[in-house]
């Protein structure tokens, strides 16, 4: 599928899945997504990325200065969610940001720039492992909640509610289309590769660098991946 039937959005998100982490895209896509979510996704004011650096974590890319100084407060703490999100491979969602006493730096700093909720998303390329956090920072609580639900219960992390959840608006729905499918593909080249695993008795690490080495450039690795599983299964 082409960005012009998925949305911009949902397909730099899918795109970001199927990358090899070492690719030389990897970047762009990541500053696409940020350009994207606060143009798109209704509640999102400002957006981040962050990503992991040899002196600690630096911001890849960012919607302004509003956004880069909320991650510059965590990073002089060393500690808020987008931090939280990238060493646990979890979603952190911050509802209401006054609340958030557990990291006193980044609430004040967020708050004094109108902040007022935020969302931070674990971010991985095609080995799965993670390769930053996306930060989505809202001025108006009560319409980043929603958001925030749909997130945590796409990654099955929101408490269960026998409620259907509502439908959000267009570019929040592409956001969600995007993860989800990321979520697929993240576990189709899953699965590709504990198959090289099993069958050649080899570490991970090398039946990653297998798949990469076996991917046609400028295909997506998922192609290879599924290439993979049919052979398998022929």
């Amino acid at each position: 599928m082409t960005a012009s039937t998925t949305g911009e959005l949902t397909a730099a998100l899918l795109g970001l899945a199927e990358l090899p982490d070492d690719s030389a895209a990897l970047p762009g896509r990541l500053t696409t997504i940020v350009r994207l979510c606060p143009s798109l996704v209704g509640p999102v004011d400002f957006a981040s990325v962050t990503v992991f650096a040899e002196d600690g974590r630096r911001t890849q890319a960012a919607s302004g200065e509003t956004a880069e100084a909320v991650d510059r407060a965590q990073y002089a703490d060393d500690a808020g969610p987008c931090l939280a999100a990238l060493e646990t491979g979890s979603t952190v969602g911050v509802p209401d940001v006054a609340g958030a006493v557990v990291w006193p730096g980044f609430r004040d700093v967020a708050w004094s720039h109108g902040v007022r909720a935020s969302l931070s998303i674990p971010l991985f390329a095609g080995s799965g492992n993670l390769v930053g956090a996306l930060n989505l920072y809202a001025r108006d609580a009560d319409a980043m909640r929603p958001l925030i639900h749909r997130v945590e219960s796409l990654y099955g992390e929101a408490d269960e509610s026998p409620a259907p959840l509502p439908r959000l608006d267009a570019g929040s729905e592409q956001l969600l289309a995007g993860l989800a499918g990321a979520l697929h593909r993240r576990d189709l080249i899953q699965r590709a590769l504990g198959l090289l695993m099993d069958r050649e008795q080899i570490p991970a690490d090398r039946a990653y660098r297998r798949l990469v080495e076996a991917n046609v450039p400028d295909t997506p690795l998922t192609e290879t991946a599924a290439a993979v599983l049919r052979h398998h299964h022929a």
